[in-house]
């Protein structure tokens, strides 16, 4: 029985992986989790400086959900690199880097310190906020992603993953313009823009507002969106919103997703990765599936 998935020319022992932000870079959850079994690591976001983050309350329980503001707070490249990359080492996963900035120049900056580690592919946060822009996400705009996924082609060692935004009118006409500028696989979806009140208070329940809404809540709008970009470019894609069970997981795989990222599940149970990863094996025992492939874009 296979489970080996390729995408950009890694090799990925199965195809389920982290989400950024969920996960730290593993360091907490491998009490947990026993790191090998996953398909790769992917770590919290990574500037090219530290980040505060933005003000609290940063998280908040919804229906089917959680919303998190959390600002994307990082210690910046340089801890990261002495720090969390060689914690990763000693295990054997794939590492993917999730990078984030405000600037062009910021991600090319990131992108280029992160060249002769151990990360063995990049994942591209485009849905920060664009300061140049008036603050719109860089994956918000078709031109923009080309651009800026264009220029980070250029200089990176690492292929890249762009990380597209749902928050957008049409996911595949950014996950072309991803494509167009050489991007050698798109993950999605990220997080949905919501917003909860509290009654009580009179109040928003996040400082900053609005926040990102995760969890088995968007699966559905995430599946879709998986779909539709699977169909639309040629180049592989990441799939994640919501997965909280091996059958969430194969509904992303059968949509067309090469891999599926586990993410709002790792707070409610740090030992989904890698039921997960069991359950598709068990789903492919059952089923006599010899090769993940055959699950693989199996329905159109």
């Amino acid at each position: 029985m296979n489970t080996q998935v390729t995408i950009a020319g890694v090799t990925f022992k199965n195809p389920v992986m982290t989400a950024s932000g969920t996960f730290g870079s593993g360091m907490e959850y491998s009490q947990f989790v026993d790191l090998n079994r996953l398909g790769a690591v992917v770590t919290k976001g990574v500037a090219n400086v530290p980040w505060p983050g933005n003000p609290t309350p940063r998280v908040a329980e919804t229906y089917g959900g959680m919303l998190n503001a959390i600002g994307l707070q990082n210690p910046g490249v340089e801890v990261f690199k002495e720090r969390d990359l060689p914690f990763l080492a000693k295990f054997d996963t794939k590492v993917i880097v999730n990078v984030c900035g405000k600037t062009v120049e910021d991600y090319l900056d990131c992108v280029e310190r992160l060249g002769d580690t151990n990360a063995d592919m990049l994942e591209i946060n485009v849905s920060c906020p664009n300061v140049k822009e008036g603050a719109i996400a860089f994956g918000q705009k078709a031109d923009c992603l080309y651009d800026i996924t264009s220029k980070i082609k250029n200089v990176a060692k690492q292929p890249i993953i762009m990380k597209l935004s749902p928050n957008v009118t049409d996911i595949t006409e950014m996950a072309k313009a991803a494509e167009a500028g050489g991007a050698d696989a798109v993950s999605l979806i990220n997080t949905l823009t919501g917003m909860k009140i509290d009654v009580h208070r009179r109040t928003f329940a996040l400082a900053n507002k609005t926040g990102g809404l995760s969890g088995p809540a968007i699966k559905p709008v995430a599946v879709r969106m998986v779909y539709q970009v699977a169909n639309a470019v040629k180049i592989p894609v990441i799939g994640m919103g919501g997965i909280a069970t091996a059958e969430d997981a194969l509904e992303f795989l059968m949509a067309g997703a090469s891999a599926v990222s586990v993410g709002a599940m790792n707070f409610v149970n740090p030992y989904s990765t890698v039921e997960i990863v069991e359950g598709i094996e068990a789903y492919m025992r059952k089923y006599g599936v010899e090769d993940i492939q055959e699950l693989i874009g199996c329905v159109k």
